[in-house]
């Protein structure tokens, strides 16, 4: 059954999820968004370093927890609940990435300076907080851009897709997405 096939049997059990009626409908939802989640997943952390200690496996089920968990959403659709996965990866990297770089800078150890030393080990783990800030100022900007961002990047969710879940045009969508992109490149280049 391909993912289209199961959207309506997706955007029901989602409904059922918020209405809290029945307990099963998590266990019944996770082997039908299990797949495109975990696809979410590995786009995602094909971005990030190559020794990152977070596997994609571990991503999913905690941003799935999180998904379940939620009480104040009111799933639309797969898109809407494909997207806001994506923000609960992006979340989930970003706080890892934050501890990841309190620890590398020692923690609660005193800082000593080494001259002549460099080293790029962090690089991937700032690249990705500055890209978390631009998108955090972009969203006090532009909000729907920045959801535009979160869907198409984060998720791979089509244009089409989003534009349902915005109530908005793909046209729309489209330019939004052309926006954010070159304000996203000026943020992270200054």
């Amino acid at each position: 059954m391909s993912p289209t096939d199961q959207s309506p049997e997706i955007t029901e059990l989602l409904i059922r999820l918020e209405g809290g009626d029945d307990p099963r409908v998590v266990d019944q939802l996770f082997p039908l968004v299990y797949d495109e989640l975990r696809r979410i997943a590995r786009a995602q952390m094909r971005r990030e370093r190559p020794d990152h200690t977070l596997r994609a496996t571990a991503l999913v089920n905690e941003a799935y927890l999180k998904l379940v968990d939620q009480t104040r959403v009111a799933w639309q659709n797969r898109a809407h609940f494909f997207a806001i996965a994506a923000r609960a990866m992006r979340r989930i990297l970003v706080d890892y990435a934050r501890t990841r770089s309190r620890e590398k800078r020692g923690g609660g150890w005193e800082r000593v300076t080494l001259e002549g030393v460099e080293s790029d080990a962090g690089s991937e783990l700032d690249e990705l907080l500055e890209l978390d800030e631009a998108l955090t100022r972009l969203g006090e900007v532009d909000p729907r851009q920045a959801q535009v961002v979160e869907m198409r990047f984060f998720a791979g969710v089509s244009m089409e897709e989003i534009a349902k879940v915005l109530n908005v045009s793909a046209a729309t969508v489209d330019r939004d997405w052309r926006s954010a992109r070159a304000w996203l490149s000026v943020e992270l280049r200054s």
